[in-house]
């Protein structure tokens, strides 16, 4: 299956650009790129999966948060969500319910119109094909457009779950997965990321603080090395690779919109990220994400 990038050069664009202006004895720069929202489609680096930027999360406090809501009040939320342009959604085998709240939210929305990823703990003595399988019924979908190995917290990671590689591998193949990845936590094993061949997607987690980033702890509370995150993340994406980021409210200690906006401006205007999740409880918090992205790429 190739790989091979399909991304157009802009500067290419610029030098041609000014080249007509030379020929024409004019002095018109090109004009600026359109403004990108937060709701634009976008693709996952060389995976072909596109997304929007903005994803909608569901695992606020391992999906507690989500939960609480009962499934009338999160299927309001996430038809809001929908309606708003928002049309990537993404949860975990960990996220307690979520998968079946999530599906029975996107009941009767045409398939082809949203984008799913869910992820998927590498634990022993569970069958890659049967766990895939399951989540699939629960989310009421054939397939997932993106599927990560979650939780890969250690150095080893990369060979530790060579099964599970395997797994989502043929899972991919029978497209019922069409493109994989992993979200990572703390610096060990971040730093197995960027010269890793089987990632497509990268899930990393990115603010302007450092709160709750990847640390020598994958636990740690804050993280002192947030450039050396960036950096990788900018190598990561240097590969081709698609960038999804999380944590951009801190794991919800960001209090105060100057923060969240802060994040937002970090993650798209620094790191370089394709998209960002971020988990909600209210209509009120999915309409400022999407005007705080919306800044962020003004």
């Amino acid at each position: 299956m190739s790989r091979q990038s399909r991304t157009c050069s802009r500067r290419n664009f610029l030098r041609t650009g000014l080249a007509a202006g030379v020929l024409t004895g004019t002095t018109t720069w090109p004009m600026k790129a359109a403004r990108g929202t937060a709701t634009d489609w976008v693709t996952l680096g060389k995976s072909g999966v596109k997304v929007t930027r903005l994803a909608f999360g569901t695992g606020t406090n391992s999906g507690a948060v989500q939960r609480a809501l009962g499934q009338d009040a999160f299927t309001r939320l996430v038809r809001h969500a929908y309606d708003s342009g928002i049309r990537f959604f993404e949860t975990s085998e960990t996220y307690g319910q979520m998968h079946q709240m999530l599906g029975e939210a996107l009941k009767g929305i045409p398939r082809d119109t949203y984008r799913l990823m869910s992820k998927v703990t590498t634990r022993d003595g569970v069958n890659p094909q049967e766990k895939i399988d399951e989540l699939r019924r629960l989310a009421n979908t054939e397939y997932f457009d993106v599927m990560l190995m979650h939780w890969q917290h250690v150095a080893s990671w990369p060979v530790d779950t060579v099964r599970w590689q395997d797994g989502i591998l043929e899972a991919q193949h029978k497209k019922i997965v069409m493109t994989h990845g992993a979200s990572v936590h703390g610096l060990p094993a971040l730093r197995q990321v960027p010269a890793n061949q089987w990632l497509e997607i990268a899930m990393i987690r990115m603010n302007h603080t450092g709160v709750r980033m990847d640390a020598e702890d994958f636990n740690a509370a804050s993280s002192p090395a947030r450039d050396e995150v960036v950096s990788h993340l900018k190598e990561v994406h240097s590969r081709g690779l698609g960038v999804i980021s999380m944590k951009l409210a801190g794991e919800g200690t960001f209090t105060n919109r100057e923060d969240r906006q802060a994040a937002m401006k970090f993650a798209f205007n620094n790191a370089g990220v394709d998209c960002v999740t971020v988990g909600y409880k209210s209509t009120a918090e999915i309409d400022e994400a999407i005007e705080n992205l919306n800044l962020a790429l003004a």
